[in-house]
């Protein structure tokens, strides 16, 4: 999308800035994205579901769905998601697309210029049109350089870095059951704590809170389904006191009751 002229965009009335009801869902549309579709997270903690591959979200993710693209999402009621979404299409065929899926680390001006757009068609400002096909190239540039920036960062990141946040996730596999902590692991690595959770998502793509669960809902599916535990026997295996508490974290990394995989 690097090459195609701001005028070959084609905008679509559906764009908004919301934050969304406690109960608000996104659910599964009768046929695929039909358009682009640009969708920013402000604020909140959510779930994103993208052909069939589960992103936590949070504040600076942002995808960019594609025709096509089967998608669904929830949020925590008790910290919803405040997001702004822009469907939009193209004349041309684009040669450089953004990742579907990108954590930016320069959400202020990103932001300013969802805002800025959103803006020009709230109040009707002269222009709005071309001046939003411009706003929306540049999201595009914005995104394109934040992937092409990651990548070269990553390729510059020693060799034994990689290996060693490698190292950290594949403990957290042999052992989901354990306590583990942003604090223990990073210690492990002989890394700050900060650092340290940060390089992880860069590395693993994932936070350290939602590898380890993640982790320990796999393993758990493991022990139903192979070794014949109870739920009650997988949970406290794994660490977990409140039986309700797992299994909704199970549910919502499965979209299976644990009693169904038993």
């Amino acid at each position: 999308m690097l090459s195609i002229n701001p005028e070959q965009y084609i905008l679509k009335p559906a764009f908004a800035t919301i934050k969304c009801e406690p109960q608000w869902k996104w659910r599964k549309r009768d046929k695929p994205m039909p358009n682009y579709d640009l969708f920013y997270v402000w604020s909140g903690e959510g779930e994103v579901v993208l052909n069939g591959k589960s992103f936590p979200v949070e504040k600076g993710h942002c995808f960019l769905f594609r025709p096509g693209d089967e998608t669904t999402a929830t949020h925590n009621p008790q910290n919803p998601l405040v997001l702004t979404y822009i469907h939009f299409d193209v004349l041309e065929i684009p040669q450089m697309i953004p990742s579907p899926h990108r954590v930016l680390s320069d959400t202020i001006s990103f932001e300013a210029l969802l805002a800025q757009y959103v803006r020009l068609f709230l109040v009707k400002s002269f222009g709005a049109e071309v001046e939003a096909k411009l706003i929306l190239k540049q999201l595009i540039i914005h995104l394109l350089r934040e992937e092409r920036e990651n990548v070269a960062q990553i390729t510059n990141t020693s060799n034994r870095f990689i290996e060693t946040i490698h190292e950290i996730a594949n403990y957290i596999q042999q052992h989901p059951g354990e306590p583990h902590t942003v604090a223990s692991l990073s210690a492990r690595a002989n890394l700050s704590q900060k650092y340290f959770s940060q390089k992880f998502k860069q590395i693993i793509g994932q936070t350290v809170k939602s590898y380890i669960i993640q982790s320990r809902i796999k393993r758990a599916e493991h022990l139903l389904h192979y070794e014949g535990m109870t739920v009650t026997e997988a949970a406290y295996t794994l660490g977990y006191n409140d039986l309700h508490f797992f299994s909704r974290q199970f549910k919502k990394y499965t979209g299976k009751n644990p009693s169904d995989i038993r």
